[in-house]
Parts: C-alpha cells; structure tokens; sequence
C-alpha cells in the first residue's frame, strides 16, 4: 500500500462530503497532509495495517482543519476579525490524534479483523428535555 495524490483525489471526491478543503490544496499541500496523515495512524496504530482509505479520510480531515481560516484556531488564535467578520474558536489548538476520523478507525478495524472503537462506541440518540 502507498498513499498517492492521484489515488487519493479520486477516493475523495467519490467517498468524502466536503472536499472543498482537499481540492483547494496545491499537490504539494496534499502531499504534506498524506504524510502527516500516515505518520500520525502509523503512530496511534503501530501494530496495525493501515489501509490506504483511512489515510485519505483522514487527509480530508486534516485539510479542513488546516485550512486558512481554521489554520488560525490551531496556531491558537481563539477571536480575528476580517472586514467586519468576526471568527471565534472554541476550545485550545486540536491534537493530530484527536482529528481521526471514526471512518478511517472503522477502515483499520475492518483491515485488521478487530474493534478498535470507531463508530461502534458513538451513536446519535435523540433526547428529550
């Protein structure tokens, strides 16, 4: 298994919501967020194989979480402004490992022939207050 830019545009634009984020990125960008993303499953996950669809989730993620707004949150602005807008962000600068996606955890469990906690342990529930 190797992740790729090719492989990984296609898998996105037919498996992920918003890809608005991926697409915008030049090809080294990607890259970049492939590598970070490998590294980061392979560290979490070291005795596991991790597929190439759970890093391509995950790069979507991450291009989201990097991208030119949200850029800010993670080099720990909390409030800017712009032109009259004013972003606020919730909370302190997010881990790589908290950015996981439960899809690319289903993919390792998949993979590997084990549970390792992904969309099996969070469900919506409707609740009345």
């Amino acid at each position: 298994m190797a992740v790729n830019v090719f492989e990984a545009d296609s898998y996105i634009e037919e498996n992920v919501i918003v890809i608005e984020d991926w697409t915008d990125s030049d090809d080294s960008k990607k890259q970049r967020l492939l590598n970070v993303g490998l590294s980061t499953l392979n560290r979490v996950y070291p005795s596991y194989t991790i597929p190439d669809n759970a890093v391509y989730e995950y790069a979507a993620v991450l291009a989201r979480a990097f991208n030119d707004t949200n850029i800010q949150k993670q080099n720990g602005v909390k409030t800017f402004a712009v032109a009259g807008i004013q972003f606020t962000f919730d909370g302190g600068k997010d881990s790589l490992e908290s950015l996981i996606p439960t899809t690319a955890i289903d993919l390792i469990s998949k993979e590997n022939g084990v549970s390792l906690g992904g969309s099996g342990g969070k469900r919506v529930k409707w609740t009345v207050l």
